[in-house]
């Protein structure tokens, strides 16, 4: 099928956009802690230009050194910090795509450890759930402070050749936090109705408007419905867009949520359906003439293309997707679907790495953030690779080392690929997974990797390969306890029960409640099974992030699935299982017991070839169980590092 519709240009104020694809902003902290940019930023958006994306809007800039959110975003509030930027812009036009600066206000979403040691700023003196800091009322001198701050930022964002602006004014952010009644209970002239609530924007665009003149691109981005108790519903959201046309924004980025919700409606993850929030984009584009951007989970180019066609947005933003595969646009356009590596959906490392050391990462795609400094020229001295164990690490060292032109060897012992991540993508809305393993496989496929499946790699064989390096990504094994009768027929692990190795019983216990045992559960109880989980915890899915626990408790709820927490496996008998909590020792009924205790390494065969052969190397589950983010990440490393 033809993309017509994605691949068509269409303008944004005066700024002829080349494609309809987005790239919206993601906070990634790869500058430095005073606003500037480093190399390694600037070399992960022209990643994306090189991909073909049409429209790139960067991460939000700070408006002032007491503006952030997190400690090393960019800011544009100094004159100096001008002419990196003008560098940075050059770099993104060399290879076709626009570029949009989004500007900020962090308000209440911040601390005293990334803005400067200040107390945040908000509209009322209510503390975000996130960040959990008492902030200070504005002034009104506070707010004609940021008013001005908007406009200056602007200003240098035009001397710096970005093609446009963008307004930040959702997400619980200042702005978002003036127009919303959960956040602004003030009294004055920008408290109480709508349109006093609104006045912020209307103040900010003036000035901003005021100082880059009317031909400028000016954007604004804002939630059309915050999903919060007492916050702003798509009502308000449709006068907010009449208005924001009115008053000269040249096009509306129709988001949703607020952070510090429960249900982390901002970032979709994979509990949320594709294109989720597209139906109040539907209804903001029927209101206004201004272009309208959509985002939210929308991962295909085919629905994209849709989309747009359907009239449901002019433009779609594709976040995370970016992250996953920066060439994405140039893959749609050929109408290379199955080389497109996608989002899962997990935000293990564009969320809840974020704030660390290195910055965003991403599970699917390792080279995420280290763009600046990753060499994929031929190596002049190709080895003989054999990689042991075609997990998620032992496909990335793969990869790599056929990459860099190493003659690679991979033995798998199993009759698939993926390890354990393939038995991941079973239990409820995880299907996403088998994505990134149906990718892996078309990559196999089209590198010279000799792929030996259903092999045990005895020394025998290795030898017979003449290895120069060996990479061990063996992964992990069951954890096994020494509880009496866990070696009778009826128990099972997880893993066998997920990849249908065995017939489910009608009647089950499921022993350990965290990631595993907790997702097995809601696989079996959404198979109409009675489950019950036993975890020796306060709580069950404690090892899952909080987002996903947030989603995934509520369908064991649904499908019944009954929690025995701070209770202890006894011992298992042929129809029961015995427990002990504070309440004394009793039985559970039960047909099968099926073990979710997690996963422990399997370096054995490690430890016989590193004094075997001179370079030996471990990656993966094999070091320690974690998960498959740092599994992948190694693997890569040590296939580009050989």
């Amino acid at each position: 099928m033809a993309l017509d519709y994605l691949f068509s240009p269409m303008k944004i104020g005066g700024c002829t956009v080349p494609n309809r694809l987005v790239v919206p902003a993601m906070v990634m902290n790869y500058c430095n802690y005073d606003g500037t940019l480093t190399e390694k930023f600037m070399s992960y958006y022209e990643e994306k230009a090189k991909g073909g994306w049409g429209l790139i809007i960067t991460e939000d800039y700070s408006v002032s050194e007491i503006a952030k959110g997190y400690d090393r975003i960019a800011g544009l509030y100094r004159d100096d910090q001008i002419e990196a930027n003008k560098i940075f812009t050059e770099r993104i036009h060399r290879h076709g795509s626009k570029i949009f600066c989004q500007i900020y206000h962090a308000g209440r979403q911040s601390h005293r450890g990334v803005n400067g040691g200040k107390q945040p700023l908000a509209p009322s003196p209510i503390p975000c759930p996130w960040k959990r800091e008492l902030p200070k009322e504005m002034t009104k001198e506070d707010i004609k402070q940021v008013i001005k701050d908007f406009g200056d930022t602007a200003l240098r964002v035009k001397q710096s050749g970005f093609d446009g602006v963008e307004v930040h004014a959702g997400h619980g952010y200042l702005l978002a936090e003036f127009m919303s009644q959960y956040s602004n209970k003030r009294s004055d002239e920008y408290g109480g109705c709508l349109a006093n609530r609104a006045r912020i924007i209307k103040e900010i665009i003036t000035d901003i408007r005021s100082k880059v003149g009317e031909d400028f691109p000016v954007t604004i981005r804002f939630s059309t419905d915050e999903r919060k108790e007492g916050g702003r519903t798509i009502n308000e959201a449709l006068v907010l867009a009449r208005w924001f046309e009115e008053w000269g924004f040249d096009a509306i980025h129709s988001s949703t949520g607020v952070y510090g919700t429960h249900d982390q409606s901002i970032v979709a993850n994979m509990y949320k359906p594709y294109g989720w929030n597209i139906e109040n984009t539907v209804q903001i584009k029927n209101l206004v003439s201004i272009p309208v951007i959509g985002v939210c989970r929308i991962i295909d180019a085919n629905m994209a293309d849709v989309f747009i066609q359907m009239g449901k947005a002019d433009f779609i933003a594709m976040g995370r997707t970016s992250l996953a595969d920066p060439y994405f646009p140039n893959k749609a356009k050929k109408g290379d679907f199955q080389s497109i590596r996608h989002c899962i959906g997990c935000l293990q490392g564009c969320i809840f790495a974020q704030e660390g050391e290195f910055g965003s990462r991403c599970l699917v795609n390792p080279s995420l953030g280290e763009e600046h400094c990753l060499d994929y020229s031929k190596t002049e001295n190709p080895k003989n690779v054999v990689v042991i164990g075609a997990g998620p690490g032992g496909l990335e060292a793969a990869r790599a080392a056929a990459i860099k032109g190493h003659n690679v060897t991979l033995i798998e012992k199993q009759g698939f690929i993926g390890g354990q991540f393939k038995s991941a993508a079973y239990p409820p809305c995880k299907g996403g997974l088998a994505a990134y393993l149906s990718w892996m496989d078309h990559e196999l496929k089209n590198l010279p990797i000799k792929v030996m499946m259903e092999t045990t790699a005895t020394k025998e064989l290795i030898d017979s390969l003449k290895p120069d390096t060996i990479i061990c990504a063996t992964g992990g094994s069951p954890l096994m306890p020494p509880i009496k009768g866990i070696d009778l027929p009826h128990v099972v692990t997880a893993e066998q029960i997920l990849l249908g190795q065995v017939q489910p019983a009608d009647l089950i216990v499921v022993a350990g409640g965290g990631e595993v045992g907790g997702e097995t559960a809601a696989f079996l109880a959404m198979e109409e099974r009675g489950v019950s989980v036993v975890e020796m915890r306060d709580a069950v899915l404690k090892d899952l992030d909080g987002c996903a626990a947030t989603s995934l408790l509520p369908i064991m709820e649904k499908y019944g699935v009954k929690q025995y927490v701070n209770t202890t496996v006894e011992e298992i008998r042929e129809n029961s299982v015995v427990v002990s909590n504070a309440s004394g020792t009793f039985e559970l009924p039960a047909q099968q017991v099926v073990l979710g205790l997690g996963y422990k390494p399997n370096n054995a065969l490690y430890e016989e070839l590193k004094n075997l052969y001179e370079d030996v190397r471990i990656v993966g589950g094999a070091v320690k169980t974690s998960n498959a983010m740092y599994a992948i990440k190694e693997g890569f490393m040590e296939g580009m590092n050989i």
